[in-house]
């Protein structure tokens, strides 16, 4: 047999394509435990710079907050000595982050030290403990973790809660364990890019939704796999469309969501109602939790959904959305409000 042949032999041998397959594993996963060990190498190194310029300073009696002669001309020296990353504002950051996490192992291996200078700017204990928890559970990159703080995850899901909850949210991030924990009130749609007193459709809406999937699911929350939009359901030959279907492997069941540009009505709860029956009945597996319904408009009216709702036995839930990033200030001191009640 030529070479020719032997070659020929190896390119439509389905074992040398799984040869090639694994060795692509096995580098890709050197490469991951490579860029793991580099960033913690980094963030112990720099919570190490930290400890010692707050060892120096206690030596010294002084305080060095940020701007002050001590980090401005450590800032200089350390970039005239060894090259960049040591800004004046990195300097505070590797300070911080000893003076925030007095024990190293407090640190997670998990984030890296982009990671911590994004957590390292909540100067909320509470608030900050939160997110890294909630970064470490859903594995969120840097940019992930940067909407969630500008979109004031928090203090959303916090509000919803008594000073207890919100205490155990700080300390262990949200654990999903019943329907409600899934709830926000509102939903923030700020990536949409939709245009002030721009006239939408629902049909539009949901597209955009669509669009921006990655981003949505992020929103809605640990735990959310699309399955459908537009879903059909028929009843003596009248059709009814669900426009997103969702499946939470969580909780093991199906969330419909109906979406609404203006003012919820009643009409629209009795709607979802009706879709939920029809899902519990027709389309959930037998070991499948029953099905949670969202009714996600643009407004709502508190009373009216409260009346709307009065003796429905599924779960379901009315909400707004919101296409700009909400008032934080406002959320924060109705949180403080909430605390010290």
């Amino acid at each position: 047999m030529n070479t020719k042949q032997n070659k020929n032999m190896i390119n439509k041998s389905g074992e040398y394509n799984q040869l090639v397959n694994s060795i692509g594993d096995l580098l890709e996963s050197a490469r991951k435990q490579v860029a793991r060990t580099i960033n913690t190498i980094l963030v112990e190194t720099y919570w190490g710079i930290g400890k010692r310029i707050v060892e120096y300073e206690q030596k010294g009696g002084e305080k060095a907050e940020y701007g002050t002669k001590l980090l401005t001309k450590l800032s200089k020296d350390l970039r005239f000595r060894y090259g960049k990353g040591f800004s004046k504002s990195n300097v505070y950051l590797m300070r911080l982050s000893y003076i925030k996490y007095p024990k190293f192992q407090t640190l997670s291996g998990k984030l890296s030290w982009s990671h911590y200078v994004e957590l390292l700017s909540i100067s909320d204990d509470l608030t900050r403990s939160f997110y890294e928890k909630q970064c470490i559970k859903e594995n969120w990159s840097v940019r992930e973790l940067k909407r969630q703080i500008n979109s004031a995850l928090f203090e959303r899901i916090a509000l919803s809660k008594d000073k207890k909850g919100v205490l155990a949210l700080s300390k262990n991030g949200q654990i999903i364990e019943k329907e409600e924990d899934i709830i926000k009130d509102p939903y923030v749609l700020e990536f949409l890019n939709i245009p002030e007193k721009y006239q939408y459709t629902e049909k539009e809406l949901e597209q955009r939704l669509i669009d921006n999937l990655q981003m949505f699911l992020l929103e809605l929350g640990k735990g959310f796999a699309f399955v459908n939009r537009q879903y059909r359901i028929t009843l003596n030959n009248n059709h009814f469309y669900v426009d997103l279907v969702f499946y939470h492997t969580i909780l093991k069941c199906f969330v419909l969501i109906d979406l609404k540009v203006g003012k919820i009505t009643h009409q629209d709860i009795g709607q979802m109602n009706m879709y939920l029956n029809y899902f519990k009945s027709e389309v959930s597996a037998d070991n499948d939790s029953p099905p949670v319904g969202i009714v996600l408009g643009a407004e709502k009216d508190n009373i009216l959904v409260e009346y709307a709702l009065g003796g429905i036995s599924n779960k379901l839930f009315v909400s707004r959305y919101k296409l700009y990033l909400p008032d934080k200030k406002e959320l924060k001191k109705r949180l403080k409000y909430l605390l010290e009640g």
